[in-house]
């Protein structure tokens, strides 16, 4: 099995216990891998030291077998890059920032850039200054999707993005899998990278939680719902289900937290007449509030020196 990520022991500590440390992650190539965590978890740490955009305390990191440290420009010949935080182009057009990083890569398939800026509805002729935060991160896709790559590096890609964006986005992730390319994307939202990922690392305090398949995670599916009903609330037949929790019933209203499978739920929620229902995805630190607060030993590493 080729391998597109290698790391090994990667420390970047910034000291009080902020940075990533002792990272041991293997990224298959070919494989569409999710890196998954709070806000401040490590993940943008993890791909600027990928990029060697920073250096690491200790540790290594190897893009198909090459050292970022040693290697860097060899390496960013071979990925596609969408950071965290875009650079500030200022007065440049949308087309003259893809020329200028076009430039630097050798020149690119003007045809290839048309289609992404159609399908992510771009304008390439307005200044970069003049793009809301959404248009900006669609120029990062554009510029990240453009030039043939072993590897896309993409960090919170859909931040700022529109839901039918999304959509596109997840269809050049596909496109770029079923052409063989290895994706790597951080995110904070669990949802997103169960559409697109085969497997995900989960990083929390700078330090890795697990790897697993998707079908693996169940335990980190968690939401909460709200529901009216027009009638009383089968409230025992709620509370007596696995995995829901916090549950309180006022004046027909019904609201619950749900851990992994929904169809029980729904099943005891068909006893009587709903007239609204809401569920909310939490956020990730919530997710690992949640779940980790009755095993703490299920969160792996939760403590500097214990990677």
């Amino acid at each position: 099995m080729e391998v597109a990520i290698r790391t090994a022991g990667l420390t970047k500590d910034y000291g009080q216990a902020h940075g990533l440390f002792g990272l041991d992650l293997e990224v298959a190539a070919g494989e569409v891998f999710g890196y998954l965590g709070p806000n401040g978890a490590g993940k943008t740490t993890t791909i600027r030291l990928l990029m060697d955009m920073v250096r690491p305390t200790r540790g290594r990191a190897e893009i198909f077998s090459i050292d970022c440290q040693a290697q860097p420009v060899q390496v960013k010949r071979m990925v596609g890059y969408l950071p965290g935080e875009m650079p500030q182009w200022g007065g440049m057009r949308g087309r003259e920032v893809v020329a200028y990083i076009a430039g630097l890569r050798g020149g690119v398939d003007r045809s290839r850039v048309g289609n992404l800026a159609e399908r992510l509805d771009l304008d390439l002729d307005r200044r970069y200054r003049e793009y809301s935060s959404g248009n900006k991160r669609k120029l990062g896709l554009v510029l990240a999707f453009m030039n043939p790559s072993r590897l896309l590096v993409l960090d919170e890609p859909t931040t700022g993005l529109d839901p039918l964006i999304q959509q596109e986005f997840y269809r050049l992730v596909q496109e770029e899998a079923a052409s063989g390319g290895t994706v790597f994307l951080s995110s904070h939202v669990l949802s997103e990278v169960e559409r697109v990922c085969q497997r995900v690392a989960i990083l929390r305090g700078g330090h890795l939680v697990q790897v697993a398949r998707l079908d693996e995670l169940h335990n980190l599916r968690y939401h909460r719902l709200e529901a009216d009903f027009d009638r009383e609330i089968p409230l025992d037949a709620v509370l007596a289900l696995p995995g829901v929790e916090d549950v309180t019933g006022v004046d027909h209203h019904l609201s619950c937290a749900v851990r992994g499978d929904f169809g029980p739920l729904l099943e005891v929620l068909g006893q009587g007449r709903v007239l609204n229902l809401v569920t909310h995805e939490p956020t990730l630190e919530e997710v690992f509030l949640a779940v980790f607060r009755d095993d703490p030993d299920a969160a792996g590493a939760s403590s500097p020196g214990n990677p």
